[in-house]
Formats: structure tokens, C-alpha cells, sequence
């Protein structure tokens, strides 16, 4: 005589059985990664590089705070460029300063604060307040500019950090004083976007800014949508 089963024990049994099957796939299942774009290193001669370092395609980019081709570039970019090419692995990007004046020495300098994985964030809030900063200067008494070019590369910037709003546009993301001061300070930050800015008129004979390299060659262009087509032939050919 067969012992007699309860069907709705057996179902209880069967819809444990799945729930713990699922809750194995779950706990098995490989954590989604991190954007690329979140992955950003600094370069042997100190310029910030975000992205996959195996992409077949990389891109040099130089440019100046202070030159307003280079804010509109910024501003156009950032979402595409990021999303549709630094964040899917396929572009490595190397920003590389070409310092112009005493202010965009200044805001490099500011935007070294934190690091590397602070640099996107500050890159995009400088160019974003670039008018704001642009018309600080343009209205900028004769005694402030004649300060902008006395004493240490230090004492000048701290002066035009607090004449042209940037230290009050980075103690508004969050930085104290102390920070922005250490950055200021920073002599090996100092000679490192000076060694850049070398490195680009000696040596890859970079004329203005933005200029952009795509794997080592001159793009000729200076505005998103042409230096995306840039791009999306190199991924071609790659």
C-alpha cells in the first residue's frame, strides 16, 4: 500500500526548489562593470586618460582653459564622446593641456584637484563657467592683471583663482581651501602642464587648440561632429 503524498506539500516543495535554483543564478551571475569612462589613469607625462587601455582607437586631445573653441568643443561633447565611444571601450582618451596664459595655467591647475578621478568632473565645470570666467578678466582692473604676473607661479594663480571666480566655482563643488591652495602650490604640477604644453608645440607641432590626435595622427579638425566622423573611420579601419 503506497503511502498517500499531499499535492499542495509536493507544489510548496517544487516552488522552494526553483526559488533557491534562481537565487543561485542570481548570486552566480558576473557583476556589471563600471564605464569605461570611470576607469582614469595619469599618463607618464601627467595628462589624465580615461577609458579601456586595450581600445583600438586613441585619442589625444589638447587644449586650453582659456580658449573659448575648446569650451564649445567640451560642451558638445561630453554625453556623446563618453557614452557612445570612451564608455563601450572603443576610444582611450588623453587630455593634454597646452597652457596659453597665466588663467589657463590657473584653472589646469584647479582641475588637478582630487586627482584623476575628480579630473572629468572639474574639466567640464571649468569650460562650463568659461563666459563667467572670460568676463572676470575682460573687467579686470589694471592693478589686478599687473598681480596676475607678480611673484611665484603659486602666489600669481591664488590671486587670479579668487579675481576670476574659480576658487568660489571649486569651493562650490566642494573643495576647501587647503586643497585648492595644495593645488596651486603643487611645483611638479607645475612643471608637468608646462612640460605638456612643450610637448605639444615641440614635439607633435600643435599650432592651436583644440587640436586632436586620433593614433598618432594630426585630425585636422576642432568641432564634435568632425571629429566624430574621425572617429568612426578609424574604428573602421582598426
Amino acid at each position: 500500500m503506497s503511502a498517500f503524498v499531499d499535492p499542495l506539500l509536493d507544489r510548496r516543495t517544487a516552488v522552494l526548489a526553483l526559488s533557491g535554483a534562481a537565487l543561485g543564478l542570481i548570486a552566480a551571475a558576473p557583476a556589471k562593470s563600471a564605464p569605461w569612462s570611470q576607469s582614469v589613469t595619469t599618463s607618464p607625462i601627467g595628462a589624465f586618460v580615461a577609458g579601456n587601455p586595450a581600445a583600438k582607437v586613441r585619442l589625444v586631445e589638447y587644449f586650453s582653459y582659456t580658449c573659448h573653441i575648446c569650451a564649445d568643443f567640451a560642451k558638445a561633447s561630453a554625453l556623446p564622446l563618453k557614452s557612445g565611444y570612451i564608455d563601450r571601450g572603443l576610444v582611450l582618451v588623453e587630455y593634454r593641456n597646452l597652457v596659453r596664459d597665466p588663467v589657463d595655467m590657473t584653472a589646469a591647475l584647479l582641475a588637478r584637484v582630487g586627482g584623476a578621478k575628480a579630473f572629468a568632473g572639474n574639466h567640464q565645470a571649468i569650460f562650463a563657467a568659461f563666459p563667467a570666467m572670460i568676463a572676470k578678466v575682460q573687467n579686470a582692473t589694471e592693478a589686478q592683471k599687473k598681480s596676475w604676473f607678480e611673484g611665484t607661479t603659486a602666489e600669481r594663480a591664488r590671486k587670479i583663482a579668487a579675481d576670476t571666480g574659480l576658487t568660489a566655482l571649486m569651493r562650490a563643488r566642494g573643495y576647501t581651501q587647503a586643497q585648492l591652495d595644495a593645488a596651486l602650490d603643487s611645483e611638479v604640477a607645475q612643471a608637468e602642464l608646462t612640460g605638456m604644453t612643450n610637448i605639444g608645440r615641440s614635439a607633435d607641432n600643435v599650432q592651436g587648440t583644440p587640436s586632436f590626435f586620433i593614433n598618432g595622427r594630426n585630425a585636422e579638425v576642432t568641432a564634435w561632429p568632425a571629429l566624430k566622423s574621425k572617429l568612426d573611420l578609424a574604428l573602421k579601419a582598426a
